[in-house]
Protein backbone atom coordinates (compact mmCIF):
# COMPACT_ATOMS: atom_id res chain seq x y z
CA UNK A 1 0.00 0.00 0.00
CA UNK A 2 1.56 3.17 -0.65
CA UNK A 3 1.81 5.80 1.52
CA UNK A 4 0.29 9.34 1.14
CA UNK A 5 2.58 12.43 0.85
CA UNK A 6 1.84 15.20 3.30
CA UNK A 7 -0.07 17.39 0.40
CA UNK A 8 -2.40 14.42 -0.31
CA UNK A 9 -3.35 13.83 3.49
CA UNK A 10 -3.59 17.65 3.89
CA UNK A 11 -6.00 17.94 0.62
CA UNK A 12 -8.19 14.57 1.39
CA UNK A 13 -8.78 16.24 5.27
CA UNK A 14 -12.65 16.94 6.09
CA UNK A 15 -12.64 20.54 7.31
CA UNK A 16 -15.32 22.34 8.99
CA UNK A 17 -16.59 24.94 8.29
CA UNK A 18 -14.90 27.99 10.50
CA UNK A 19 -17.83 29.06 12.67
CA UNK A 20 -17.97 25.97 13.72
CA UNK A 21 -14.16 26.00 15.11
CA UNK A 22 -14.14 29.60 16.24
CA UNK A 23 -17.44 28.49 18.37
CA UNK A 24 -15.08 25.63 20.05
CA UNK A 25 -12.99 28.68 21.66
CA UNK A 26 -16.65 30.97 22.54
CA UNK A 27 -15.28 33.49 19.29
CA UNK A 28 -19.02 34.33 17.52
CA UNK A 29 -19.48 34.20 13.86
CA UNK A 30 -19.71 37.88 13.37
CA UNK A 31 -16.10 38.26 15.16
CA UNK A 32 -14.85 36.16 12.03
CA UNK A 33 -13.40 38.58 8.82
CA UNK A 34 -13.48 35.45 6.36
CA UNK A 35 -10.46 34.99 3.90
CA UNK A 36 -12.28 32.42 1.37
CA UNK A 37 -14.19 29.04 2.90
CA UNK A 38 -11.40 27.64 5.30
CA UNK A 39 -9.31 30.81 7.05
CA UNK A 40 -10.38 33.48 8.85
CA UNK A 41 -9.29 36.68 10.63
CA UNK A 42 -10.41 37.66 14.39
CA UNK A 43 -12.05 41.17 14.04
CA UNK A 44 -9.51 43.51 16.76
CA UNK A 45 -13.17 44.33 18.58
CA UNK A 46 -13.84 41.08 19.56
CA UNK A 47 -10.25 40.59 21.21
CA UNK A 48 -10.02 44.10 22.92
CA UNK A 49 -13.10 42.61 24.25
CA UNK A 50 -11.99 39.75 25.89
CA UNK A 51 -10.46 42.50 28.77
CA UNK A 52 -8.13 40.52 31.72
CA UNK A 53 -10.27 37.69 31.20
CA UNK A 54 -8.35 34.36 33.22
CA UNK A 55 -5.56 32.95 31.01
CA UNK A 56 -4.98 29.39 30.02
CA UNK A 57 -1.73 27.00 30.60
CA UNK A 58 1.13 27.83 28.05
CA UNK A 59 2.88 25.62 26.81
CA UNK A 60 5.90 25.44 24.56
CA UNK A 61 7.26 23.15 22.23
CA UNK A 62 10.80 23.36 20.84
CA UNK A 63 13.43 20.74 20.12
CA UNK A 64 17.41 20.09 19.60
CA UNK A 65 19.46 21.27 17.48
CA UNK A 66 18.07 20.20 13.87
CA UNK A 67 19.70 17.89 11.56
CA UNK A 68 18.75 16.54 8.06
CA UNK A 69 17.34 13.74 9.91
CA UNK A 70 14.41 15.70 10.95
CA UNK A 71 13.13 16.36 14.33
CA UNK A 72 9.24 17.62 13.69
CA UNK A 73 8.56 20.01 16.08
CA UNK A 74 5.65 21.75 14.14
CA UNK A 75 4.17 18.17 13.80
CA UNK A 76 4.38 17.34 17.21
CA UNK A 77 2.97 20.65 18.53
CA UNK A 78 0.03 19.73 16.37
CA UNK A 79 -0.37 16.57 17.85
CA UNK A 80 -0.32 17.72 21.14
CA UNK A 81 -3.18 20.47 20.50
CA UNK A 82 -4.97 17.53 18.76
CA UNK A 83 -4.24 15.44 21.72
CA UNK A 84 -5.57 17.84 24.43
CA UNK A 85 -8.25 17.90 22.91
CA UNK A 86 -8.97 14.50 22.87
CA UNK A 87 -8.58 14.10 26.64
CA UNK A 88 -11.13 16.95 27.18
CA UNK A 89 -9.33 19.79 27.47
CA UNK A 90 -10.16 23.24 25.54
CA UNK A 91 -7.03 23.65 23.28
CA UNK A 92 -5.91 25.78 21.13
CA UNK A 93 -2.22 25.48 18.83
CA UNK A 94 -0.57 29.09 18.02
CA UNK A 95 2.40 28.53 15.35
CA UNK A 96 3.88 31.22 12.93
CA UNK A 97 2.77 31.66 9.17
CA UNK A 98 5.73 30.11 6.83
CA UNK A 99 8.20 32.45 4.69
CA UNK A 100 8.37 31.64 1.26
CA UNK A 101 11.80 31.90 1.20
CA UNK A 102 12.51 28.24 2.83
CA UNK A 103 9.34 26.74 1.59
CA UNK A 104 11.14 27.24 -2.21
CA UNK A 105 14.36 27.21 -0.83
CA UNK A 106 14.75 24.26 1.39
CA UNK A 107 11.91 23.43 3.66
CA UNK A 108 9.32 22.41 1.11
CA UNK A 109 6.62 23.45 3.66
CA UNK A 110 5.99 24.68 7.38
CA UNK A 111 2.41 23.00 8.40
CA UNK A 112 2.97 19.92 10.41
CA UNK A 113 3.55 16.52 8.44
CA UNK A 114 1.47 13.24 8.45
CA UNK A 115 -1.64 13.09 10.16
CA UNK A 116 -0.60 16.12 12.26
CA UNK A 117 -0.93 19.08 10.01
CA UNK A 118 -2.51 22.25 9.65
CA UNK A 119 -4.52 22.90 7.03
CA UNK A 120 -5.48 24.85 4.20
CA UNK A 121 -1.48 23.54 3.94
CA UNK A 122 -1.06 25.14 0.78
CA UNK A 123 -2.92 28.45 1.41
CA UNK A 124 -0.70 28.17 4.15
CA UNK A 125 2.73 27.88 2.72
CA UNK A 126 1.94 30.24 -0.22
CA UNK A 127 0.55 33.82 0.21
CA UNK A 128 -2.04 32.86 3.14
CA UNK A 129 -3.88 36.02 3.90
CA UNK A 130 -0.96 38.61 2.42
CA UNK A 131 0.28 39.35 6.29
CA UNK A 132 3.58 38.92 5.01
CA UNK A 133 3.37 40.85 1.86
CA UNK A 134 1.58 43.92 4.17
CA UNK A 135 4.93 43.88 6.31
CA UNK A 136 7.21 43.64 3.34
CA UNK A 137 5.13 47.17 1.84
CA UNK A 138 5.43 48.94 5.26
CA UNK A 139 9.10 48.11 5.75
CA UNK A 140 10.09 49.37 2.31
CA UNK A 141 7.51 52.34 2.39
CA UNK A 142 9.79 53.62 4.77
CA UNK A 143 13.21 52.72 2.95
CA UNK A 144 11.37 54.62 0.00
CA UNK A 145 10.47 57.56 2.40
CA UNK A 146 14.38 57.24 3.56
CA UNK A 147 15.93 58.17 0.06
CA UNK A 148 13.09 60.38 -0.79
CA UNK A 149 13.51 62.56 2.08
CA UNK A 150 17.23 63.04 0.82
CA UNK A 151 16.59 63.63 -2.25
CA UNK A 152 14.14 66.25 -1.38
CA UNK A 153 16.50 68.03 0.69
CA UNK A 154 17.38 66.54 3.49
CA UNK A 155 15.96 68.78 6.19
CA UNK A 156 17.08 66.08 8.98
CA UNK A 157 20.11 66.33 7.97
CA UNK A 158 20.40 62.53 7.70
CA UNK A 159 24.12 61.35 7.31
CA UNK A 160 24.02 59.16 3.68
CA UNK A 161 26.72 56.96 4.84
CA UNK A 162 24.98 56.03 8.09
CA UNK A 163 21.51 54.91 6.85
CA UNK A 164 20.84 52.29 8.85
CA UNK A 165 17.43 50.90 7.06
CA UNK A 166 17.56 48.14 4.22
CA UNK A 167 14.85 46.44 2.54
CA UNK A 168 13.44 43.02 2.27
CA UNK A 169 11.54 40.39 0.51
CA UNK A 170 10.07 37.34 1.35
CA UNK A 171 12.89 35.08 -0.83
CA UNK A 172 16.12 34.03 -0.70
CA UNK A 173 18.17 35.76 -2.73
CA UNK A 174 21.73 36.28 -2.19
CA UNK A 175 22.60 38.11 -4.86
CA UNK A 176 20.59 41.14 -3.17
CA UNK A 177 22.71 41.31 0.69
CA UNK A 178 24.57 44.07 -1.08
CA UNK A 179 24.16 46.64 -3.55
CA UNK A 180 24.26 50.30 -4.30
CA UNK A 181 20.95 52.40 -4.95
CA UNK A 182 20.18 55.41 -6.68
CA UNK A 183 22.63 54.90 -9.69
CA UNK A 184 21.77 56.49 -13.00
CA UNK A 185 21.79 59.99 -12.63
CA UNK A 186 20.86 63.11 -10.58
CA UNK A 187 17.11 62.51 -11.12
CA UNK A 188 17.48 58.92 -9.31
CA UNK A 189 18.69 60.63 -6.02
CA UNK A 190 22.29 59.93 -4.36
CA UNK A 191 24.02 56.94 -4.87
CA UNK A 192 24.80 54.80 -1.31
CA UNK A 193 25.65 51.59 -0.34
CA UNK A 194 22.68 49.19 1.12
CA UNK A 195 20.75 46.10 0.90
CA UNK A 196 18.56 43.05 1.75
CA UNK A 197 17.02 41.22 4.26
CA UNK A 198 14.55 38.76 3.60
CA UNK A 199 11.22 39.66 5.39
CA UNK A 200 11.09 37.26 8.35
CA UNK A 201 14.82 39.16 9.42
CA UNK A 202 12.39 42.69 9.51
CA UNK A 203 12.26 44.85 12.31
CA UNK A 204 8.64 45.67 11.00
CA UNK A 205 7.96 41.77 11.56
CA UNK A 206 9.50 41.43 15.12
CA UNK A 207 7.15 44.78 15.78
CA UNK A 208 3.76 43.55 14.54
CA UNK A 209 4.70 39.84 16.43
CA UNK A 210 5.21 42.10 19.97
CA UNK A 211 3.21 44.85 19.72
CA UNK A 212 -0.50 44.69 22.23
CA UNK A 213 -2.66 46.34 19.81
CA UNK A 214 -2.60 49.50 16.98
CA UNK A 215 -1.58 51.90 19.20
CA UNK A 216 1.23 50.11 20.35
CA UNK A 217 2.15 49.23 17.01
CA UNK A 218 2.22 52.88 15.90
CA UNK A 219 4.18 53.88 18.54
CA UNK A 220 6.93 51.18 18.19
CA UNK A 221 6.87 51.79 14.71
CA UNK A 222 7.94 55.35 15.28
CA UNK A 223 10.19 54.11 17.71
CA UNK A 224 12.47 52.61 14.64
CA UNK A 225 15.80 54.53 14.33
CA UNK A 226 16.51 54.36 10.46
CA UNK A 227 19.96 56.51 10.40
CA UNK A 228 22.05 58.95 12.17
CA UNK A 229 23.09 62.59 11.39
CA UNK A 230 26.78 63.35 11.21
CA UNK A 231 27.12 64.27 15.12
CA UNK A 232 25.25 60.59 15.35
CA UNK A 233 22.11 61.54 17.01
CA UNK A 234 19.24 59.39 15.52
CA UNK A 235 16.48 60.05 13.44
CA UNK A 236 13.46 57.67 14.13
CA UNK A 237 10.86 56.89 11.84
CA UNK A 238 8.13 59.38 12.85
CA UNK A 239 10.38 62.06 12.04
CA UNK A 240 10.17 60.77 8.80
CA UNK A 241 6.66 60.92 9.22
CA UNK A 242 6.25 57.14 7.80
CA UNK A 243 4.36 55.32 10.86
CA UNK A 244 0.70 56.47 10.42
CA UNK A 245 0.93 54.76 6.80
CA UNK A 246 2.84 51.76 7.79
CA UNK A 247 0.38 51.30 10.54
CA UNK A 248 -2.30 51.70 7.86
CA UNK A 249 -0.43 49.13 5.77
CA UNK A 250 -0.40 46.45 8.88
CA UNK A 251 -3.80 46.94 9.87
CA UNK A 252 -5.42 43.77 8.47
CA UNK A 253 -2.38 42.56 9.37
CA UNK A 254 -1.99 42.87 12.78
CA UNK A 255 -5.67 40.42 13.15
CA UNK A 256 -4.86 37.23 14.22
CA UNK A 257 -5.71 34.48 11.59
CA UNK A 258 -7.84 31.46 12.38
CA UNK A 259 -7.56 27.91 10.75
CA UNK A 260 -7.54 24.02 11.53
CA UNK A 261 -5.84 21.20 11.90
CA UNK A 262 -6.49 17.80 10.55
CA UNK A 263 -8.51 16.89 13.72
CA UNK A 264 -10.60 19.98 13.45
CA UNK A 265 -8.74 21.93 16.60
CA UNK A 266 -8.36 25.67 16.14
CA UNK A 267 -5.01 26.47 15.36
CA UNK A 268 -3.95 30.78 15.12
CA UNK A 269 -1.42 31.33 12.60
CA UNK A 270 0.04 34.77 12.91
CA UNK A 271 3.56 36.31 12.31
CA UNK A 272 6.63 34.53 11.29
CA UNK A 273 9.86 35.89 12.60
CA UNK A 274 12.90 33.45 11.76
CA UNK A 275 14.09 32.20 15.13
CA UNK A 276 18.09 32.40 13.60
CA UNK A 277 18.45 35.88 12.84
CA UNK A 278 14.89 36.99 14.64
CA UNK A 279 12.95 36.31 17.71
CA UNK A 280 11.28 33.16 16.44
CA UNK A 281 8.00 33.07 17.59
CA UNK A 282 3.88 33.77 16.91
CA UNK A 283 2.51 36.62 17.63
CA UNK A 284 1.64 38.15 21.21
CA UNK A 285 -1.84 38.88 19.73
CA UNK A 286 -2.40 35.58 18.50
CA UNK A 287 -1.05 33.92 22.21
CA UNK A 288 -3.03 36.28 24.32
CA UNK A 289 -5.94 35.71 22.51
CA UNK A 290 -6.03 32.30 22.90
CA UNK A 291 -5.37 32.10 26.33
CA UNK A 292 -8.45 33.93 27.10
CA UNK A 293 -10.14 31.16 24.98
CA UNK A 294 -8.31 28.28 26.06
CA UNK A 295 -7.73 25.81 28.86
CA UNK A 296 -4.28 25.07 26.65
CA UNK A 297 -2.32 27.15 24.22
CA UNK A 298 0.73 24.86 22.49
CA UNK A 299 3.23 27.04 20.91
CA UNK A 300 6.38 26.80 19.54
CA UNK A 301 9.64 28.39 19.15
CA UNK A 302 12.00 28.21 16.18
CA UNK A 303 14.74 25.91 15.71
CA UNK A 304 16.73 24.27 18.36
CA UNK A 305 15.91 25.53 22.39
CA UNK A 306 18.96 27.37 22.01
CA UNK A 307 17.69 29.48 19.42
CA UNK A 308 13.85 29.70 19.60
CA UNK A 309 13.14 28.53 23.60
CA UNK A 310 15.51 31.48 24.55
CA UNK A 311 14.53 34.16 23.06
CA UNK A 312 10.74 32.74 23.70
CA UNK A 313 11.72 33.21 27.29
CA UNK A 314 13.89 36.08 27.58
CA UNK A 315 12.08 38.38 24.39
CA UNK A 316 8.41 37.25 24.26
CA UNK A 317 7.51 36.08 27.59
CA UNK A 318 10.03 38.99 29.17
CA UNK A 319 7.81 41.90 26.62
CA UNK A 320 4.57 40.00 26.92
CA UNK A 321 3.94 38.99 30.70
CA UNK A 322 3.82 35.85 29.91
CA UNK A 323 4.21 32.33 32.43
CA UNK A 324 4.71 29.02 30.50
CA UNK A 325 3.81 26.02 32.24
CA UNK A 326 5.36 23.72 30.90
CA UNK A 327 8.06 22.95 27.89
CA UNK A 328 8.15 19.80 25.53
CA UNK A 329 11.26 19.37 23.71
CA UNK A 330 11.57 17.48 20.36
CA UNK A 331 13.64 14.43 19.70
CA UNK A 332 14.01 11.75 17.36
CA UNK A 333 16.13 8.76 17.49
CA UNK A 334 17.87 9.35 14.16
CA UNK A 335 18.76 12.69 14.77
CA UNK A 336 20.37 11.16 18.47
CA UNK A 337 22.01 8.68 15.74
CA UNK A 338 23.61 11.95 13.57
CA UNK A 339 24.71 13.85 16.11
CA UNK A 340 26.70 10.40 17.26
CA UNK A 341 28.44 10.71 13.95
CA UNK A 342 26.02 8.43 11.77
CA UNK A 343 25.51 9.44 8.51
CA UNK A 344 22.44 10.14 6.92
CA UNK A 345 22.57 7.38 4.50
CA UNK A 346 22.91 4.84 7.40
CA UNK A 347 20.11 5.96 9.90
CA UNK A 348 17.93 2.87 8.79
CA UNK A 349 20.10 0.85 10.87
CA UNK A 350 19.76 -0.37 14.55
CA UNK A 351 23.08 1.85 16.07
CA UNK A 352 22.23 2.15 19.96
CA UNK A 353 25.89 3.63 20.50
CA UNK A 354 25.61 6.33 18.29
CA UNK A 355 22.31 6.94 19.81
CA UNK A 356 23.52 7.14 23.14
CA UNK A 357 26.83 9.19 21.65
CA UNK A 358 24.48 11.94 20.21
CA UNK A 359 22.37 12.72 23.68
CA UNK A 360 24.36 15.28 25.50
CA UNK A 361 22.28 17.31 22.44
CA UNK A 362 19.72 16.24 24.09
CA UNK A 363 21.03 16.63 27.61
CA UNK A 364 22.36 20.05 26.38
CA UNK A 365 18.26 21.72 25.72
CA UNK A 366 16.92 19.83 28.86
CA UNK A 367 19.53 21.58 31.65
CA UNK A 368 18.85 24.77 29.54
CA UNK A 369 15.19 24.74 29.75
CA UNK A 370 14.76 23.59 32.88
CA UNK A 371 17.24 26.82 34.08
CA UNK A 372 14.38 29.22 33.22
CA UNK A 373 12.15 26.97 35.71
CA UNK A 374 10.01 25.23 33.43
CA UNK A 375 8.78 21.94 33.73
CA UNK A 376 10.44 19.88 30.79
CA UNK A 377 8.99 16.58 29.18
CA UNK A 378 11.12 14.89 25.84
CA UNK A 379 8.99 14.30 22.94
CA UNK A 380 10.48 10.96 20.82
CA UNK A 381 8.98 12.02 17.85
CA UNK A 382 8.53 8.65 16.36
CA UNK A 383 10.13 7.10 12.80
CA UNK A 384 9.55 3.44 11.68
CA UNK A 385 13.06 2.65 11.43
CA UNK A 386 13.58 3.34 14.94
CA UNK A 387 14.03 -0.07 17.69
CA UNK A 388 12.94 -0.48 20.32
CA UNK A 389 16.45 -0.77 22.05
CA UNK A 390 17.41 2.63 20.59
CA UNK A 391 14.45 4.33 21.76
CA UNK A 392 14.85 2.26 25.31
CA UNK A 393 18.36 4.53 25.17
CA UNK A 394 17.24 7.84 24.96
CA UNK A 395 14.33 7.05 27.83
CA UNK A 396 16.86 5.86 29.85
CA UNK A 397 19.19 9.03 29.03
CA UNK A 398 16.34 10.97 29.85
CA UNK A 399 15.39 10.11 33.15
CA UNK A 400 19.27 10.34 34.22
CA UNK A 401 18.70 14.55 33.59
CA UNK A 402 15.82 14.11 35.37
CA UNK A 403 13.16 13.76 33.11
CA UNK A 404 10.80 11.60 31.40
CA UNK A 405 10.45 10.61 27.56
CA UNK A 406 7.53 9.32 25.84
CA UNK A 407 7.01 7.79 22.44
CA UNK A 408 4.85 9.65 20.23
CA UNK A 409 3.73 8.44 17.36
CA UNK A 410 0.83 11.42 15.78
CA UNK A 411 2.70 11.56 12.25
CA UNK A 412 1.13 8.41 11.43
CA UNK A 413 -2.07 8.19 14.16
CA UNK A 414 -2.75 11.88 14.19
CA UNK A 415 -3.86 13.10 18.40
CA UNK A 416 -4.39 9.50 19.33
CA UNK A 417 -0.75 9.26 19.08
CA UNK A 418 0.39 11.75 21.33
CA UNK A 419 -2.13 11.53 23.71
CA UNK A 420 0.05 10.25 26.62
CA UNK A 421 2.35 13.26 26.02
CA UNK A 422 -0.84 15.17 26.70
CA UNK A 423 -1.32 13.37 29.81
CA UNK A 424 2.27 14.20 31.15
CA UNK A 425 1.97 17.50 29.81
CA UNK A 426 -1.20 18.41 32.08
CA UNK A 427 0.30 16.86 35.15
CA UNK A 428 3.36 18.89 34.90
CA UNK A 429 1.19 22.09 34.04
CA UNK A 430 -1.13 21.68 36.97
CA UNK A 431 1.14 20.42 39.42
CA UNK A 432 2.41 23.81 40.08
CA UNK A 433 6.29 23.23 39.99
CA UNK A 434 7.37 26.08 37.69
CA UNK A 435 9.14 29.13 38.43
CA UNK A 436 9.82 30.66 35.25
CA UNK A 437 12.08 33.15 35.58
CA UNK A 438 14.29 34.83 32.46
CA UNK A 439 18.26 33.87 32.43
CA UNK A 440 19.10 38.07 32.88
CA UNK A 441 17.58 40.84 34.53
CA UNK A 442 17.00 44.00 32.78
CA UNK A 443 19.12 46.16 34.24
CA UNK A 444 22.45 44.05 33.37
CA UNK A 445 25.00 45.37 30.83
CA UNK A 446 23.89 44.37 27.36
CA UNK A 447 27.19 43.04 26.57
CA UNK A 448 26.82 41.23 30.03
CA UNK A 449 23.95 39.95 28.69
CA UNK A 450 25.16 38.62 25.42
CA UNK A 451 28.52 37.24 27.42
CA UNK A 452 25.22 35.38 29.93
CA UNK A 453 23.42 33.24 26.59
CA UNK A 454 26.93 32.35 25.28
CA UNK A 455 28.62 30.90 28.37
CA UNK A 456 24.99 29.55 30.34
CA UNK A 457 23.02 28.27 27.27
CA UNK A 458 25.61 27.63 24.04
CA UNK A 459 28.64 26.89 26.77
CA UNK A 460 30.97 29.01 25.15
CA UNK A 461 34.13 29.97 26.76
CA UNK A 462 35.05 33.24 25.17
CA UNK A 463 33.12 35.96 23.25
CA UNK A 464 35.12 37.99 21.03
CA UNK A 465 33.93 41.28 20.03
CA UNK A 466 35.98 44.16 18.41
CA UNK A 467 36.19 47.09 20.77
CA UNK A 468 33.63 49.48 18.36
CA UNK A 469 31.60 46.89 18.84
CA UNK A 470 31.60 46.75 22.25
CA UNK A 471 31.76 51.01 22.16
CA UNK A 472 28.43 51.13 20.23
CA UNK A 473 26.83 49.07 22.75
CA UNK A 474 28.16 51.46 25.74
CA UNK A 475 26.72 53.99 23.35
CA UNK A 476 23.35 52.91 23.35
CA UNK A 477 23.22 52.28 26.95
CA UNK A 478 23.95 55.59 27.79
CA UNK A 479 21.27 56.64 25.10
CA UNK A 480 18.99 54.30 27.05
CA UNK A 481 18.70 51.37 25.62
CA UNK A 482 20.66 48.88 27.63
CA UNK A 483 17.31 47.88 29.81
CA UNK A 484 16.49 45.95 26.22
CA UNK A 485 16.83 41.73 25.93
CA UNK A 486 19.54 40.53 23.11
CA UNK A 487 18.44 38.55 20.58
CA UNK A 488 21.19 36.35 19.34
CA UNK A 489 21.70 35.69 15.59
CA UNK A 490 23.96 32.20 15.01
CA UNK A 491 23.24 29.34 13.40
CA UNK A 492 20.91 26.82 14.22
CA UNK A 493 23.01 23.57 13.73
CA UNK A 494 24.99 24.02 16.65
CA UNK A 495 25.33 25.09 19.81
CA UNK A 496 28.31 26.76 18.38
CA UNK A 497 28.95 29.66 15.34
CA UNK A 498 30.32 26.07 12.94
CA UNK A 499 27.09 24.70 11.21
CA UNK A 500 29.38 21.21 11.36
CA UNK A 501 29.85 21.19 15.24
CA UNK A 502 27.09 18.62 16.46
CA UNK A 503 26.18 17.51 20.04
CA UNK A 504 26.84 19.29 22.88
CA UNK A 505 30.73 21.49 22.22
CA UNK A 506 31.94 24.13 25.27
CA UNK A 507 34.42 25.67 25.50
CA UNK A 508 34.13 27.20 21.99
CA UNK A 509 34.38 30.88 20.79
CA UNK A 510 31.80 33.06 19.65
CA UNK A 511 32.56 35.52 17.33
CA UNK A 512 30.56 38.52 17.16
CA UNK A 513 30.31 40.22 13.77
CA UNK A 514 27.74 43.04 14.17
CA UNK A 515 25.16 44.46 16.74
CA UNK A 516 22.18 46.33 15.34
CA UNK A 517 19.29 48.14 17.17
CA UNK A 518 15.78 47.43 16.98
CA UNK A 519 14.39 50.22 18.69
CA UNK A 520 10.78 49.68 17.89
CA UNK A 521 10.67 46.15 18.70
CA UNK A 522 12.82 46.57 22.09
CA UNK A 523 15.78 44.17 20.95
CA UNK A 524 19.73 44.22 20.39
CA UNK A 525 20.48 41.84 17.69
CA UNK A 526 23.65 39.91 17.65
CA UNK A 527 24.82 38.89 14.56
CA UNK A 528 27.47 35.94 15.53
CA UNK A 529 29.34 33.72 13.02
CA UNK A 530 29.08 33.59 9.60
CA UNK A 531 25.24 34.09 9.62
CA UNK A 532 23.21 35.89 6.92
CA UNK A 533 19.94 38.27 7.27
CA UNK A 534 19.55 37.27 3.56
CA UNK A 535 19.75 33.64 3.20
CA UNK A 536 20.43 32.16 -0.22
CA UNK A 537 18.93 28.83 -2.30
CA UNK A 538 20.53 25.89 -1.60
CA UNK A 539 22.54 24.03 -5.02
CA UNK A 540 19.02 22.21 -5.68
CA UNK A 541 16.25 24.75 -4.32
CA UNK A 542 12.84 22.93 -3.58
CA UNK A 543 11.15 25.32 -5.81
CA UNK A 544 12.44 22.95 -8.97
CA UNK A 545 10.14 20.38 -7.55
CA UNK A 546 6.82 22.47 -6.87
CA UNK A 547 4.01 23.38 -9.83
CA UNK A 548 0.72 22.54 -10.77
CA UNK A 549 -0.44 19.30 -12.16
CA UNK A 550 -2.66 18.79 -14.69
CA UNK A 551 -5.79 18.99 -12.80
CA UNK A 552 -4.40 22.45 -11.76
CA UNK A 553 -3.06 21.13 -8.01
CA UNK A 554 -0.57 22.28 -6.67
CA UNK A 555 2.33 19.41 -6.29
CA UNK A 556 6.02 19.59 -4.46
CA UNK A 557 5.03 21.33 -1.34
CA UNK A 558 5.16 18.53 1.79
Amino acid sequence: MSVMSDIEIARAATKRPMPEIAAKLGIPEEALIPYGRDKAKIDREFIVGLGARPEGKLILVTAINPTPAGEGKTTTTVGLGDALARIGKRAAICIREASLGPNFGMKGGAAGGGYAQIVPMEEMNLHFTGDFHAITSAHNLLSAMIDNHIYWGNSLAIDERRVVWRRVMDMNDRALRDMVVSLGGVSNGFPRQTGFDITVASEVMAILCLAKDLKDLQQRLGDIVVAYRRDKTPIHCRDLKADGAMTVLLKEAMQPNLVQTLENTPAFVHGGPFANIAHGCNSVMATSTALKLSEYVVTEAGFGADLGAEKFFDIKCRKAGLTPAAAVIVATVRAMKMNGGVAKADLGVENVAAVVKGCPNLGRHIANTKGFGVPVVVAINHFTTDTEAEIAAIKDYVAKQGAEAILCQHWAKGGAGAEELAQKVVTLAEGGKGHFAPLYPDDMGLFDKIDTVARRIYHAGDVIADKSIRDQLRTWEVAGYGHLPVCMAKTQYSFSTDPALRGAPSGHTLPIREVRLSAGAGFIVVICGEIMTMPGLPRAPSAEAIGLNEAGEVVGLF
